[in-house]
């Protein structure tokens, strides 16, 4: 996903340029902090204490520059017309969220508000079109079953979620002023692999077929992740 992302910044953006980014959700700031070393000017909006403090962790064992290319701010993602102004950045990023969102349209629509002309709006959600796969692979037949007329599902963490369809979402960010540009894959090939899993020597060739596969029909289709890109009109 990374990877991905990259490639679109890349190719929306000037070589060099210093990017404002906003993070929604961001976790224990995996991509934030990825983002802020690479010369973006970074901020990360989380509520849970536990990311923040992971995160906060992370950012001080960084050198100065790093440090003082991002901040972290206790809030929900839902809130940022309280913290921020309209058009204040130039990438917005929404991974893995939307699935404990039970009503995402408010806060979709908040995340473009935050997008300046052209900017790059980033969604990584739970592929509703492929729910039946994960438990059709491990061979609980009546689980794969019951996904194929439903976007709710139980996560890893045993919780209670949902999934997005990629029609329902590309109509969403066509309406709010952010159409969709591209879309890719994610974890097509790996998603049945347990947590925690030493990761093989021959990572990189994997991390290549993964790459590939979500780029390309019909393997992207049924990818346990959706990336999506959408750009401020």
């Amino acid at each position: 996903m990374a990877r991905q992302l990259d490639e679109q910044i890349a190719g929306r953006f000037a070589v060099g340029r210093r990017l404002r980014v906003l993070d929604v959700g961001m976790g224990q700031g995996t991509q934030a902090l990825r983002l802020a070393r690479a010369g973006h000017q970074v901020t990360g909006v989380e509520r849970d204490a536990t990311m923040i403090a992971t995160a906060r962790e992370a950012l001080a064992g960084q050198p100065e520059g790093i440090r003082e290319r991002m901040r972290i701010i206790e809030g929900d993602g839902r809130d940022t017309g309280v913290h921020f102004l309209p058009g204040s950045f130039d990438v917005v990023l929404c991974h893995g969220v939307l699935m404990y969102v039970e009503e995402p349209d408010p806060l979709l629509a908040g995340l473009a508000r935050m997008l300046a002309p052209g900017g790059l709006l980033s969604l990584v959600v739970r592929n509703g079109d492929a729910l039946a796969l994960r438990p059709g692979l491990h061979g609980d037949w009546a689980g794969a079953l019951a996904a194929f007329d439903t976007t709710n599902y139980r996560n890893r963490l045993g919780l209670d979620v949902r999934a997005d369809r990629l029609t329902t979402l590309t109509a969403k960010l066509a309406g709010i002023g952010a159409p969709l540009h591209t879309w890719y894959g994610v974890r097509v090939f790996t998603d049945t692999a347990p947590d925690g899993a030493t990761p093989p020597d021959d990572l990189e060739t994997l991390l290549a077929a993964e790459e590939r596969a979500g780029r390309t029909d019909p393997y992207r289709a049924v990818a346990a992740l959706l990336h999506l890109c959408g750009v401020r009109g």
